[in-house]
């Protein structure tokens, strides 16, 4: 899902990052209906597996992750540990120097951290540079009077225990870290104009089954639409997901599989709007797959690459969503200690304000303190926008970042409610995730029209307090809404806007909820701006006009030598799993040009060249 994925930031004055304790509960794998024990806390913050098994349930050793026979869906990963941030930082970040590191990463996102961790374990030593006090960018958490709150979305993708686009469990295995996880058993239930109701349920022939069943005329039109996602799909998850870049590699991957590398090539231009008007013709349907489309990019199917599309709407069913036991932020947490097990280093409070640049090549990094760090190779996980208008000066700016901005748009930011509420206002039977867009289809794309809800205390109840539920709100929110205000008119609109966007889910979903609401945080464009330094709050590129499917897309490579972006505003876009992909392919990329994989610089060459080529028919 493209909703920001989970992170610690907040509206000011409201949420300051220097109160974040830095711990993650551990927790216990109860029903998820009713309401399960509270766990027992653990004081390292290490998540035991002995601890979430049930009486005589057996753990199998040789697994890393299985699923238990229980009836509630649990699902059980045997788990190395999740230490607090203390216990993870080497150092915090008060010495400079020129250090001998073969890459800097700015920024501990998930696609930042997955590019470190890669690197590490392929003998790198390596520097993650933090601005704020716990690692997760878009995928970090918060604390408030006894709830742990995702930051972005809980809708975790690329977390299961099969496959190659598992990225999240593979990353975390790398450095020997790995975490429980509960099944979802519905990514979303969609509640649309006219009254369409569609849950989109884990198994793929139940969600094919609820979709044909509201749309019997259109059942051969779905079945071949999904059918080319999955052929897709299906070709992306047999291959070894390395560099795009990296001509060995992919020359490799060819010989071993043409077939799948050509299909890949055949959709790599198309996008998903386009496939489904071949085999689709209701309007209402193709409204749908709008839909469906917008929580990837938040953009319409005509405007969603397919291979975006297809990643998400066939990985759902074929390794589901899997929501990682104690919150999202522990995903971070792992893979942050999982980098300094290997040797290299995480620096919280390092704020890097620019990049220095050595005869036209990336040398380091300057902070906001004035200290500089060197390395052979500097990995920006900021975005493009604040990469090449920040933390460059404007005359470095390559022909090729021109050209990326002239195709490519920021995104919009959100505005985000985080609440509990009393548990009894939800039914007992109530989704996780839910997607609300109630009378107009035209309003999908526009700020505040379409809501995203998700509540992950109906999969995880340990992260609030007992007879309590987290609801956490999104919806799309430009921040020029947002600019020029006084302090005074800023929190009032904020509470506004929040009231309308909370009356619309009492009205369609939820009866008595305002009443319900024991606690509330809203946070704006300016918040994730200010706190995730993103430029306006955005979350990732949006093309200006019809894409060619992902062509104009940036990968990890960029003019400046020594210079590599990583995360969402390179290929293959926005969302956890694709942000992963790009961690792992800027690690082989990079590892290959210190030496640490084969490389080969005639083709290099060739392939780059050939790689900017295409981009330019975008």
């Amino acid at each position: 899902m493209h909703f920001p994925n989970s992170q610690s930031f907040t509206s000011a004055p409201a949420m300051h990052l220097s109160q974040l304790p830095g711990h993650v509960h551990s927790a216990h794998l109860g029903k998820t209906r009713p309401r399960s024990q509270k766990p027992t806390n653990s004081t390292s913050g290490c998540y035991s597996i002995e601890d979430c098994l049930r009486p005589g349930r057996k753990l199998n050793r040789g697994s890393g992750l299985r699923y238990s026979n229980s009836k509630d869906w649990s699902f059980v990963v045997r788990s190395s540990s999740t230490l607090s941030v203390d216990e993870v930082v080497e150092s915090d970040g008060k010495a400079g120097g020129k250090t001998g590191y073969d890459a800097i990463v700015i920024g501990s996102g998930i696609g930042g951290l997955v590019a470190a961790t890669q690197l590490a374990v392929k003998g790198a030593k390596v520097l993650v540079l933090e601005k704020y006090v716990i690692p997760g960018g878009s995928s970090g958490y918060y604390e408030r009077n006894g709830y742990t709150f995702d930051v972005g979305s809980s809708v975790m993708f690329g977390f299961s225990d099969k496959g190659n686009l598992n990225l999240i469990t593979q990353a975390l295995a790398a450095v020997g870290c790995e975490m429980q996880v509960i099944p979802d058993p519905t990514t979303v239930h969609y509640h649309l104009p006219d009254n369409l109701s569609v849950r989109v349920h884990r198994e793929y022939s139940e969600f094919i089954s609820e979709l044909t069943a509201k749309f019997p005329h259109e059942k051969k039109g779905i079945l071949k639409f999904f059918g080319e996602c999955w052929k897709v799909f299906n070709a992306l998850n047999s291959l070894e997901l390395k560099s795009l870049e990296e001509p060995i590699y992919l020359f490799g991957q060819f010989f071993q599989k043409p077939l799948e590398c050509l299909t890949l090539a055949y959709y790599l231009p198309q996008n998903a709007g386009d496939i489904a008007r071949k085999y689709i013709q209701d309007p209402q349907l193709l409204s749908f797959i709008d839909a469906e489309c917008f929580i990837v990019s938040t953009v319409k199917a005509l405007q969603t690459p397919m291979i975006n599309a297809s990643m998400v709407m066939c990985d759902r069913h074929y390794g589901g969503i899997n929501y990682p036991v104690g919150g999202v932020g522990g995903i971070a947490k792992s893979l942050a200690k999982g980098l300094v097990e290997q040797g290299s280093q995480i620096l919280y409070k390092a704020n890097v304000t620019g990049i220095i640049l050595d005869q036209g090549k990336a040398v380091g990094v300057r902070l906001s303190d004035k200290r500089k760090f060197f390395a052979k190779t500097i990995i920006s996980n900021a975005t493009r926008w604040d990469t090449f208008g920040k933390l460059l000066k404007e005359e470095d700016l390559p022909k090729e970042e021109e050209n990326f901005q002239k195709v490519y748009v920021k995104a919009p930011s959100f505005l985000s409610i985080h609440m509990g509420v009393k548990s009894d206002v939800l039914p007992p039977d109530t989704d996780c995730h839910h997607f609300v867009l109630e009378d107009d289809w035209t309003r999908l794309e526009e700020p505040y029209g379409s809501i995203f809800l998700s509540i992950p205390t109906i999969l995880d109840p340990s992260l609030c307090p007992e007879g309590r539920h987290i609801l956490h709100i999104f919806t799309t929110s430009s921040i020029e809404d947002w600019e020029g205000l006084s302090r005074k008119d800023y929190e009032a609109k904020k509470e506004l806007v929040a009231d309308e966007i909370i009356s619309r889910l009492e009205n369609k979903l939820f009866p008595g909820l305002k009443s319900s609401i024991v606690f509330k945080e809203v946070g704006t464009p300016k918040t994730h701006r200010r706190y995730l330094a993103r430029e306006q709050g955005t979350y990732g590129p949006l093309p200006r006009r019809t894409p060619k499917g992902l062509l104009g897309m940036p990968f990890n490579t960029t003019a400046i030598g020594g210079l590599y972006c990583v995360g969402d505003s390179c290929f293959p876009g926005q969302g956890v799993i694709a942000v992963s992909f790009s961690g792992v392919m800027c690690a082989h990329r990079v590892a290959a040009d210190i030496g640490l994989e084969k490389k080969s610089p005639v083709l290099d060459v060739a392939l780059l060249r050939l790689l900017g080529w295409f981009r330019t028919l975008a």
